[in-house]
């Protein structure tokens, strides 16, 4: 619940959107947005958008992730909402080629001119934007230092979780004290270096007995798979641990010696900040938004994005330099309260919603 704004929380039906409403204290309408491209399908939801966004008379109109900016934007221009703003938090399309990237192009303009104002959730997605001429400068704005939302230091803090929970997960999943645990948080796609990043521990793994690898999150076979290979040795590799996607992420964090994060594009990775406030040093790819977060050697390790043999030298090198660990962990939460807590980007934010007019 806002003290500024009555808030409408508008997303495909889920049973998260409900507890969403009781959880914030706002309201919700659910209208089903497809993440595939489904011509008829979309042209449904953005009636359906227009129709709702025509009754509700909102003042500004705020959308998140590629499909919902693209549907929400042209519904709410087509509504007359005066304020149409949508945030880039990371674009599929730098990963597509030929005609889907044509499409993907168009697809992107779209949304740009139907929108009042643009929001690159970091500064390399802003240049990207830029370079590609989907909007002008005048129609681009980064909030704060960077991310959507920031992050609560006070709930993704590694003093928060009791030593005997960490202790009790720990038996749970076979992990014993003298073995060093790396860590990933999200989709288990493609899209995200998985297939590196198990090809890479593998090696690892081969060479340093006492390692494990924690994979936390989805598979998505339908979006975007894995290799065969990568999946049977994440069924094979005893020193592989896969767990489902978890509503509270962090005392996977307490357990774990650092962050690996080998993605291939991202808008502001919400999981390297978490993991950061969680005093965990990241080995993070050369890209936009991780590059941003992560500083090469001050509170983690910068790698070639795709690049196997740069994530298996990095991985030992953290094994082999305890010192160096030690030291980036300890940065790592002082470089998120500094730049990324929620407030910096709160008060941003409301500050921009505050300037706009009817």
């Amino acid at each position: 619940m806002s003290e500024f704004y009555e808030i409408i929380g508008v997303s495909s039906q889920d049973p998260y959107l409900s507890k969403l409403e009781d959880q914030e204290n706002i309201r919700t309408h659910a209208i089903n947005m497809t993440r595939n491209i489904s011509p008829l399908k979309d042209l449904k939801s953005a009636y359906q958008l227009y129709k709702y966004l025509k009754r509700e008379k909102p003042f500004l109109v705020h959308t998140h992730t590629p499909k919902a900016g693209t549907l929400g934007m042209l519904a709410a221009r087509l509504a007359g909402v005066p304020n149409r703003l949508h945030t880039v938090a990371g674009l599929p399309l730098l990963e597509a080629t030929g005609r889907k990237r044509n499409l993907l192009n168009v697809v992107e303009k779209i949304t740009y001119a139907n929108a009042t104002l643009i929001i690159p959730n970091s500064t390399g997605l802003q240049e990207i934007i830029k370079k590609n001429k989907f909007a002008s400068d005048n129609k681009l704005k980064i909030i704060g230092n960077g991310s959507s939302n920031g992050i609560d230091t006070e709930y993704f803090n590694k003093a928060n979780i009791d030593i005997n929970q960490q202790e009790n997960l720990k038996t749970q999943l076979n992990i014993s004290n003298d073995e060093f645990v790396f860590i990933y948080v999200g989709r288990l796609v493609a899209d995200k270096g998985i297939n590196e990043l198990v090809h890479a521990f593998n090696s690892v793994s081969n060479a340093n007995k006492k390692t494990k690898l924690l994979l936390v999150g989805i598979f998505e076979s339908n979006l975007d798979p894995l290799n065969t290979e990568t999946l049977k040795e994440i069924e094979q590799n005893n020193n592989i641990i896969y767990v489902e996607w978890q509503s509270d992420v962090r005392p996977y964090f307490a357990i774990s010696n650092a962050l690996v994060f080998p993605s291939y594009r991202e808008g502001f990775p919400n999981v390297v900040m978490q993991a950061g406030a969680m005093e965990l040093a990241c080995i993070v790819t050369d890209i936009n938004g991780c590059n941003e977060i992560i500083s090469h050697k001050n509170n983690g390790l910068i790698i070639a994005p795709k690049s196997k043999k740069e994530l298996q030298n990095a991985m030992q090198y953290l094994i082999d330099n305890p010192a160096d660990l030690a030291v980036f962990s300890s940065n790592a939460r002082d470089n998120i309260i500094a730049k990324y807590k929620k407030e910096i980007i709160w008060d941003s934010l409301l500050n921009l919603y505050r300037s706009l007019e009817f």
